[in-house]
């Protein structure tokens, strides 16, 4: 059966997981939208609801599950960026406890106290998981990370990243009891160059808002680190630092 009716109870639903975060949370469950994005929510053992396909642009394999097909007009209404190959999946999301985390002898994780837009913190994802950072921490409750724009932004790379929620006080915790080296950004004279820390064991680095930094919380918690820069301006853009804090770790570990 065709759906192509923009009142089919099916087609509202997917709206408004689309649009509305507090219906997504409460639901528990998510969209993905995009061929190489759905491959791998399943190559990461999400399980999928159902699918949404418009057999006039996809041009995959059918996947295993429900599908239902809808028409080019119906497929457009409910595709968040657009012409995406034409499907669209639904699954349960997944609520990962920063205590079931198993770190390596030389993890290095990534934490953010908060990211104020989708796109910085999928390209954040994006950035960790090229890498190989073994998790990304955000300290914020209200985080949402199946926003269509984290997962757009991220091309899919957050289903097999290791993500975990948690406030300050439980991260900081878990960083003393395992064990890591804990190096914080706040804008302090006293920092050293993130070139000399040492990536090849347990190590944690934290990064605060694109606004505001890291919150007080952070001072004297760990050693204060910067990278260098040859310019006149003080900063970079938090997904940048991100990235190049990320490539550091790997750097060493290969070296």
């Amino acid at each position: 059966m065709l759906i192509e009716s923009f009142q089919n109870d099916k087609i509202k639903n997917v709206t408004k997981l689309l649009t509305d975060n507090r219906f997504r949370k409460k639901s528990k469950v998510f969209v993905v939208e995009g061929q190489q994005e759905n491959e791998r929510a399943m190559q990461y053992d999400f399980e999928p609801l159902e699918f949404f396909i418009c057999e006039n642009i996809f041009k995959g394999t059918l996947p295993e599950g429900k599908i239902h097909y809808v028409s080019e007009k119906v497929y457009e209404k409910i595709a968040y960026r657009g012409s995406s190959e034409g499907i669209i999946g639904v699954y349960h999301a997944k609520e990962n406890s920063l205590s079931a985390f198993v770190p390596k002898e030389n993890s290095t994780v990534i934490i953010v106290e908060g990211v104020e837009k989708p796109g910085n913190l999928g390209a954040i994802l994006r950035s960790c998981e090229a890498f190989g950072i073994d998790a990304l921490i955000v300290a914020d409750g209200k985080t949402d990370f199946y926003n269509p724009n984290v997962i757009r932004s991220s091309v899919g790379c957050l289903f097999g990243m290791e993500v975990y929620q948690a406030e300050n006080e439980e991260t900081l915790e878990f960083l003393q009891k395992n064990s890591f080296s804990i190096y914080t950004t706040l804008m302090d004279e006293s920092a050293e160059d993130l070139y000399k820390r040492d990536f090849r064991q347990r190590s944690a680095v934290l990064f605060g808002t694109e606004h505001s930094g890291l919150s007080n919380f952070w001072i004297g918690k760990g050693k204060n680190t910067l990278i260098p820069m040859a310019g006149s301006i003080d900063s970079l853009n938090l997904s940048n630092a991100v990235a190049i804090t990320c490539y550091e770790s790997l750097r060493q570990k290969k070296g």
